[in-house]
């Protein structure tokens, strides 16, 4: 959508208000990104909004963000450590598994309720106007609260086994914003498609634990051939998690030319998400 703004002829000693007449998007889709800056404020109170409804009514509260990884941790350690004996790179599992689990629980979270959230929303999306970009966008920054508070137990558990950060720390927000843009990419594509087809909500559930295993969470990227390592590099997420463990532990798989790939992969999902988003913005009303 378009706007332009119409000022209105007043009675004297009157302000004349000022009237936004919005447009639909004529040719090219254009991304209008301009708008989230103009809207910030409904984008925190969306986020705040997910928070809070979150944890309400729940006995744990926020210790379900440590509860979560901390399960997925000792189920993984038993099926791919005490069952399948794979390699750790000699760091303790269950701080090799939970440094992966980190940005995974983000990215598995984001792509969830991002998939979701139009249909989510779908009262405040027929009743008034806004981008509606901002709605999976808040739903992926809802979960960084979940994230920080997985961070702080994983240093937790690092000083425990007595193992210090290492220098290359300071890579750990670029690996971040990765996950971030490759979980907003894939889940603008997924809300845009819930909105005309609700078989994406059965779906997800299915895609978010075949993209588990296709990511070295419970196991090294060292255990995949060499000649599959271009197609695995195609896994933006697979960048992510072997980025964090070297950035957090130094592990020895430390991020090389095919993170390039996996770059590539995200904005590509990225750019392609927001103009398909963008695409089918104007039917959603209509639709949903």
């Amino acid at each position: 959508m378009t706007e332009s703004t119409v000022t209105t002829h007043p009675e004297p000693n009157k302000i004349a208000p000022a009237v936004v007449v919005l447009h639909p998007t004529k040719g090219r889709v254009a991304l209008n990104l301009r708008d989230l800056w103009y809207y910030r404020e409904l984008i925190y109170f969306l986020t705040w909004r997910d928070i809070k409804v979150r944890y309400k009514q729940t006995i744990l509260g926020a210790g379900w963000a440590i509860l979560q990884p901390l399960i997925n941790m000792i189920v993984l350690s038993i099926i791919f450590g005490n069952l399948a004996n794979l390699s750790t790179e000699g760091f303790p599992r269950p701080i090799f598994t939970f440094s992966a689990l980190l940005p995974w629980g983000l990215f598995a979270k984001a792509l969830s309720d991002t998939g979701r959230s139009m249909l989510a929303n779908r009262n405040m999306i027929t009743k008034i106007y806004f981008p509606r970009l901002i709605i999976p966008l808040s739903s992926v920054l809802g979960g960084l609260i979940d994230f920080a508070i997985a961070l702080l137990v994983l240093l937790g558990m690092m000083v425990y086994y007595g193992i210090m950060p290492t220098t290359a720390i300071w890579a750990l927000p670029l690996f971040l914003l990765l996950a971030v843009a490759t979980a907003l990419g894939v889940g603008l594509w997924l809300s845009a498609l819930n909105v005309k087809y609700r078989d994406v909500g059965y779906i997800l559930p299915f895609l978010t634990q075949f993209w588990l295993l296709v990511t070295p969470v419970a196991y090294s990227s060292s255990e995949i051939p060499e000649k599959f390592q271009f197609l695995y590099a195609l896994n933006p997420m697979a960048g992510v998690v072997e980025g964090f463990r070297w950035a957090l532990l130094g592990s020895a798989t430390a991020p090389g030319e095919l993170m390039g790939v996996s770059i590539l992969v995200a904005l590509i999902l990225l750019v392609s998400g927001l103009y398909y988003f963008r695409y089918m913005e104007t039917t959603f009303a209509d639709t949903i």
